[in-house]
């Protein structure tokens, strides 16, 4: 519905009959405020002076702020709201629209309110100057496809109220109609049958967790709070909640407070006593592994924003661990999540146990508001369920050049999807990037009209030498460029900034389809797209994982570095990988790959301690050999083999043979990998092998490194 604006002062009555509907209906509304920001202000100004506030906020400046009452936040702080609930938001768009803390911020509002969005008119929107771009490597010129495309689902959209400050004719908005039987925000039967499973595992098995799933507004931090309550009151001493931040879990711990209500001793920040001597408390999942507290019971509140290395040390830490996370998109997908975690849930706990919450609590099942946001940002993107009409799925395998910018909506959908599906985190900050990126290229596969693969990769390098060898001192940072940074700042290699590149962003296969070699043929595609546009390399940087190098490695690509901080969404360490295609990057690839060889065995112990085993036999098998072993080192493996040499003397020559051609491959699949990595190649010391079960003791562990040598020996070629 479209309305043009008032050009005088506001009606208040109107704004507030509004709100009455709106609660009552169980539904939320956009207000679009277009044009001038100043009278923008001055009539939102008007406006809330005659409203009642209750928990309110404003984005903006605070100087700038149009109500006393409202409080002051920055787009960067809306995760700390999720689960929380608040009935107003001014969203001042002339100050940036990071799309993640927008879709994240309105799942807050709950039933009556109103979400202001300030913004110029909608059809300058595709060519506005977004001050949020130039944080992402955008920038503000040419068109912005994004921008477009939700201007042209605001036009005309139920949910949306358009008001134009100064500009006739006046209008109202539309009031719905109040029902017979209003809105009330309650326990809804799907968070009931949450708390009754809740507690029963509370008190059940133990090692069968429990991962809840829910988009936003369902109640599921509601639930966790009723489920710890009554499980204090059934006996339990101990729970333990731990979230991203403890905001996170103000809605659980209210809930929990309410339903104990006289039953409390001790109420305190983050912790709830009960007189018996029950206690519900929020740790922070980082000092929740390092204290290692006694708890029947752990609880995790929007779990998809913690480290997934995190996650599998809080599942394997304790007896009952309950996951509870959002499906969609701004919480960092959850859906990818659930994905990725069921892995190492399939593998821990095979008796793990899920459950889904469908219905939501702080507004009614057709809230036009929660359809609208899941629409612009593709928050409800499945890559799992073939697009409508009556498209084949029948036909040869297709790769094509692939434009998302010009797709209709349907088919952009399914491909963000596959994308969502695949990937730990991506989220509507990957959309927009997708969408406005100029130096975005991609390629899908098709059978028959259906995608069944996405490859998303961007133009990045050729900078001018000056500039790289500034990035390469660190004295200039520059957005955007990932991989050729990299190499110049952290590898030391200022031509690898100059060279031009095309890195992998993204790619994601349909489940049904895999083990077909689309990938790999959609990787081809790229490389043959860059050889003729005269691209130098076709590169990748990923969480490091042995199913992702291998699949790269098939690609022909190879290690040129290793990440020294474990990435934040998945606690996998950075891996770069490229394939040189002119001859200067074919020499410089094999100079950087020489001297990362050359520092391999000294780099190791410091910087990755926790590389898993697999993983750490790939990356040294795929990096050049080192130096051959001489008749001295043969010499002292042979001694030691045998048992005249001990381990602390051998440790130079044990790393050496380490890199020796072959040696890795050939550990790789042997069951005392873990063992020769741990001690010979990351300098654990036997006390934490045997803490980790890798072996008896010292003695144990090094007669088992000496039948291996004693085995290299003997089946080893070239040795």
């Amino acid at each position: 519905m479209s309305h043009p604006g008032p050009d005088a002062a506001p009606d208040a009555a109107v704004w507030r009959t509004l709100q009455a509907s709106l609660a009552a209906n169980g539904e939320r509304r956009l207000v679009l405020l277009e044009g001038s920001r100043e009278k923008n202000l001055e009539w939102l100004s008007a406006l809330l002076s005659e409203l009642e506030l209750q928990t309110s906020l404003w984005t903006g400046p605070t100087g700038q702020c149009p109500d006393p009452r409202l409080t002051r936040i920055v787009p960067g702080e809306a995760r700390q709201w999720l689960g929380r609930e608040v009935s107003l938001i001014i969203w001042d768009g002339w100050q940036g629209n990071p799309p993640d803390a927008f879709a994240a911020l309105s799942g807050a509002l709950t039933a009556g309110g109103l979400l202001f969005w300030l913004m110029p008119p909608l059809d300058e929107w595709h060519r506005f100057a977004d001050p949020d771009y130039p944080r992402t490597g955008l920038d503000h010129g040419g068109e912005h496809p994004f921008a477009a495309r939700m201007a042209d689902i605001l036009v005309d959209h139920e949910a949306v109220i358009r008001i134009s400050p100064g500009k006739l004719p006046s209008t109202v908005p539309a009031i719905p109609a109040v029902p017979e039987q209003s809105f009330r925000i309650g326990a809804t039967r799907d968070q009931e049958q949450l708390v009754q499973r809740l507690v029963r595992f509370g008190l059940g098995r133990r090692r069968r967790p429990l991962v809840v799933t829910a988009d936003r507004g369902r109640g599921k931090s509601a639930a966790l709070g009723m489920a710890a309550a009554e499980l204090l009151e059934k006996g339990r001493r101990e729970i333990v909640v731990t979230a991203p931040s403890e905001q996170n879990v103000d809605t659980l711990f209210r809930h929990a407070r309410e339903a104990l209500s006289d039953q409390l001793d001790h109420v305190s920040a983050g912790t709830l006593t009960t007189r018996s001597g029950g206690r519900l408390r929020f740790i922070p999942v980082r000092e929740l592994l390092a204290l290692r507290p006694e708890a029947e019971v752990v609880l995790v509140d929007e779990a998809a924003a913690v480290q997934a290395s995190l996650l599998k040390s809080v599942l394997l830490g304790w007896p009952r661990v309950a996951f509870a996370t959002t499906v969609h998109g701004y919480e960092g997908a959850g859906r990818g999540f659930a994905i990725r975690f069921r892995q190492v849930l399939e593998q821990s706990t095979p008796h793990w146990q899920a459950m889904t919450l469908t219905e939501p609590v702080r507004w009614a099942v057709n809230d036009p508001l929660e359809a609208l946001v899941s629409q612009l940002f593709l928050l409800a993107a499945d890559g799992s369920v073939p697009p409508r009409k009556t498209e084949s799925s029948a036909g040869e395998l297709v790769i094509e050049a692939w434009h998302p910018a010009t797709a209709g909506d349907e088919a952009l959908s399914h491909a963000f999807g596959l994308l969502v599906d695949a990937h730990y985190r991506t989220s509507p900050a990957d959309l927009r990037q997708w969408l406005d990126d100029p130096a975005a290229r991609s390629w899908r596969a098709r059978i028959g009209d259906r995608t069944v693969g996405i490859l998303w990769c961007a133009l990045e390098g050729g900078l001018s030498p000056e500039l790289a060898e500034q990035v390469s001192l660190g004295t200039r940072r520059i957005r955007g460029h990932l991989l050729p940074q990299s190499l110049a700042s952290h590898s030391g290699y200022p031509e690898a900034a100059v060279l031009e590149g095309l890195r992998v962003v993204r790619i994601a296969i349909s489940d049904d389809v895999r083990r077909q070699a689309i990938g790999r043929s959609l990787v081809e595609a790229a490389l043959a797209y860059s050889v003729a546009q005269g691209v130098d390399y076709l590169g990748t940087s990923f969480g490091g994982s042995t199913d992702l190098l291998a699949f790269w490695q098939t690609c022909g690509l190879h290690v040129l570095r290793v990440g020294l901080q474990q990435e934040a969404t998945s606690g996998e360490y950075p891996l770069q990988m490229i394939k040189g295609i002119s001859q200067t990057a074919l020499d410089l690839e094999g100079r950087i790959r020489k001297r990362l060889a050359g520092h391999w065995l000294t780099l190791l112990p410091d910087n990755w301690p926790g590389l898993e085993p697999d993983l750490l036999a790939e990356i040294t098998a795929d990096l050049p050999p080192g130096p051959g072993l001489d008749s001295d080192d043969l010499r002292d493996l042979r001694n030691f083999a045998n048992g005249h040499r001990g381990f602390q003397v051998m440790v130079p020559v044990l790393r050496k043979l380490s890199q020796a051609r072959g040696t890795m491959a050939w550990l790789r699949d042997h069951e005392d990998l873990a063992v020769w990595c741990g001690s010979v190649l990351q300098g654990w010391p036997w006390s934490s092998l045997q803490a980790q079960k890798l072996c008896l003791g010292q003695r144990e562990g090094e007669d088992r490194l000496r039948l291996l040598v004693r085995d290299r020996l003997k089946d080893g070629p070239g040795l």
